[in-house]
């Protein structure tokens, strides 16, 4: 099972009513729950400690558009981040240097990367397209326009990616949900378990309901995040319910009605 966590298991880290006891239903059934989130902005530790605060353990089993990203990136080479504390992480795990997104010194990087993050400012936009400009590579953990919270949707690391593309004049590479740097990572961690054995759980079907047809699995569409009810999609969806929760409903009474 690979869920999608904002609009799927929380809202600004409120959990969903039904979210946490079914993800426990989903473990007791013997299946595997991998976390799959495009945002990139928190530390996993601290993704993973978020999640557990709710009652979902959850180490091991997070993946982030920030790793994804990362994989793009060779050791020794300078990244400018411009964006959170997740990317840098990231970063630093496979051996590269990150440059702090205020830094000037981030014009003159091999890679310019980012995220979501709250401290996005002109200043940053123009470190980061003139490190694009002058020839780094510009990667974007993911390119959501928008971010759900409890008070509605609000922009998300696309619209700073989009800022920061338009400025520079460069097309970005994307790693996160649906593309293939993140459909490369979660093959990584899930190495044997077939397309037919997955099951993609998620709020937006441009993200991760072409995730799904990616990894040629099925996509259950919970109607908990962006995707209100009575909204129109354009991907195949096996699973159409209003929260995580009845998703699972599905599949038990689905597995009941084989016996």
């Amino acid at each position: 099972m690979l869920l999608d966590l904002d609009g799927v298991i929380w809202l600004s880290h409120v959990p969903i009513p039904g979210s946490v006891e079914a993800v426990a239903r989903l473990r007791r059934s013997g299946r595997r729950v991998v976390f799959v989130t495009n945002n990139s902005g928190v530390r996993l530790a601290d993704q993973e400690a978020a999640l557990a605060s709710i009652g979902i353990p959850a180490e091991g089993d997070v993946m982030t558009s920030a790793i994804a990203a990362a994989a793009l990136v060779s050791r020794g080479q300078r990244v400018l981040v411009c964006g959170g504390p997740g990317a840098a992480e990231a970063v630093e795990a496979v051996g590269a240097v990150p440059v702090a997104g205020d830094d000037p010194a981030g014009v003159h990087v091999d890679v310019v990367m980012v995220g979501f993050h709250r401290e996005f400012d002109y200043e940053r936009m123009r470190i980061a397209s003139t490190g694009a400009r002058n020839g780094a590579r510009l990667i974007g953990t993911n390119d959501d326009a928008t971010y759900p919270t409890p008070d509605g949707p609000i922009p998300g690391g696309g619209a700073i990616l989009a800022a920061v593309s338009t400025a520079a004049g460069v097309t970005p590479v994307i790693a996160g949900k649906p593309y293939e740097p993140m459909a490369a990572a979660i093959g990584q961690l899930l190495d044997g378990v077939r397309p037919d054995e997955m099951l993609v759980v998620g709020d937006r079907a441009s993200t991760d309901g072409a995730l799904a047809v990616a990894l040629g699995c099925p996509f259950a569409l919970v109607r908990s995040g962006v995707t209100l009810p009575g909204m129109a999609v354009d991907v195949p969806v096996h699973i159409d319910a209003p929260d995580l929760a009845a998703v699972v409903d599905v599949l038990e009474s689905s597995e009941e009605g084989r016996r």
